[in-house]
């Protein structure tokens, strides 16, 4: 465990006044560590439901319905209920879907990856180097491992303008993309109603994804509004998750925001399937490697300029086991949870594969411009924390290091309040370097550099 109950007792009764509370590093359950999928993700390599693919097999089963001739569709019905099956598969073609109606009502896919990487058994899928645009349209899926619009491979386009979808089966998400293609999105209203299914999903091999306009909210465990392994920016956008994490990154990709609102309201326990596994840290933000070769190992990048950001329980951000950066600007940042931490960089147990503990620390660069910013920074001791305040930057709160237990201490918090910038200490803090080019309040609290 990387801190006990009487280390994060003890850690507590320091930051009680702070508001700042220590996440719940729970104990895997009885017989062994449990390897419950990542949120919106799937399960580890070697561990699938339904079984897997081997290396670099792609599966997609069949369809019920190929477009494989360039053209325009009208006001067509496509529909599935088979397993492996999709209702609609345009392959290697220009394909313009107007209003049209795609159901997939039932059947699931006989292996997760199948599903999750490649396009089986989702209601439309585009591969083979397709270039599909659908517009004023509605797509329904009610089956397991069926995901909405499915844009899969290089050279693959898909194109969605003014479409609702709506899925209801276990991971099932809105809008996948997956092996490096390209999606484009409009207007959209995504629903989601089961369990590791992201409203914005992507998944092995990543690709592009830009989102302008519309409404993407999920109600399942384990399904935040954006899960990426891709490259994600959305404008002026509604993203909602009734019980997960707002957005989630992993690996060496990215999220950009630009005024959209995003809330996320994680749960403590995450089910799956009749099980439930406690979660390791509740947040609104995850950045992190679980090491199931999906995401290629590297530095991560969130940012957000403009907009609103709204948590319900935990920390707010939440970095282990990777590198990131993290850029705010001008944006309002809610934590509706008084004990949890504005930002929190730290290892975890491993006990779900995410690195090895003692060495599975986070390394976040945060840069921050004409921001307000208010709560607890923590790092633990195997982590390392850059911070610049920048310019019309205000930042109410604490910065502090606690102790990683299983590893060696080798972590740094690193502050730098640039000109126009001011740090008001809402109790004591501690950092390893500080430069200061603008205003520090201490309000009668310590200040403590460990590096002069």
């Amino acid at each position: 465990m990387m801190l006990n109950t009487k280390k994060r007792l003890a850690v507590l009764c320091v930051l009680a006044s702070l508001t700042a509370s220590v996440p719940a590093f729970a104990a895997p359950p009885a017989g062994g560590p449990q390897f419950p999928p990542p949120p919106g993700g799937t399960m580890p390599l070697g561990m699938p439901p339904g079984g897997f693919n081997p290396p670099g097999q792609v599966t997609q089963g069949t369809a019920a319905n190929t477009i494989d001739r360039q053209g325009v569709f009208l006001d067509q019905v496509y529909t599935s209920s088979g397993q492996d099956e999709n209702a609609l598969r345009v392959t290697g073609v220009p394909a313009n879907l107007d209003q049209v109606t795609i159901q997939k009502t039932g059947g699931a896919s006989s292996n997760t990856e199948g599903g999750d990487f490649y396009g089986m058994n989702a209601a439309l899928l585009a591969t083979d180097g397709a270039k599909v645009t659908i517009k004023n349209s509605r797509v329904i899926s009610s089956a397991k491992n069926g995901n909405g619009l499915f844009s899969y491979g290089k050279g693959t386009e898909l194109d969605a303008e003014n479409v609702t979808i709506d899925t209801t089966g276990d991971n099932s998400g809105g809008l996948q993309t997956t092996g490096g293609a390209t999606t484009r999105a409009w207007n959209l209203a995504i629903h989601t109603t089961g369990n590791s299914s992201a409203a914005i999903r992507s998944d092995r091999g990543g690709g592009i994804v830009k989102v302008d306009g519309g409404t993407y909210a999920t109600e399942g465990s384990g399904s935040p509004a954006i899960y990426s392994t891709a490259d994600i920016s959305v404008s002026d956008a509604k993203l909602t998750a009734a019980h997960s994490e707002g957005a989630v990154i992993e690996g060496k990709n990215k999220i950009a925001l630009t005024d959209c609102t995003l809330e996320g309201s994680m749960d403590a326990n995450r089910k799956m399937g009749d099980r439930s596994f406690a979660e390791e840290n509740v947040h609104t933000v995850m950045i992190y490697q679980s090491m199931s070769g999906d995401a290629e190992q590297g530095t991560s990048s969130f940012s957000m300029e403009g907009g609103r950001l709204i948590g319900h329980h935990g920390d707010l951000f939440y970095v282990t086991n990777t590198d990131c950066t993290i850029s705010l600007k001008n944006v309002a940042l809610t934590n509706l949870d008084g004990q949890g931490a504005l930002l929190w960089v730290a290892g975890n147990s491993a006990s779900r594969g995410w690195g090895m503990a003692g060495k599975n620390g986070g390394r976040a660069q945060v840069n921050t411009e004409n921001q307000k910013l208010q709560g607890a920074i923590v790092a633990d001791t195997i982590s390392r924390l850059d911070l610049t305040l920048g310019k019309g930057t205000t930042f109410k709160g604490t910065v502090n290091q606690v102790e990683n237990q299983a590893g060696e201490a080798t972590g740094s918090i690193n502050v730098n309040v640039a000109k126009g910038a001011t740090w008001e200490l809402t109790g004591d803090s501690t950092v390893t370097t500080l430069q200061n080019q603008g205003k520090i309040k201490k309000n009668g609290h310590k200040l403590t550099v460990m590096q002069k």
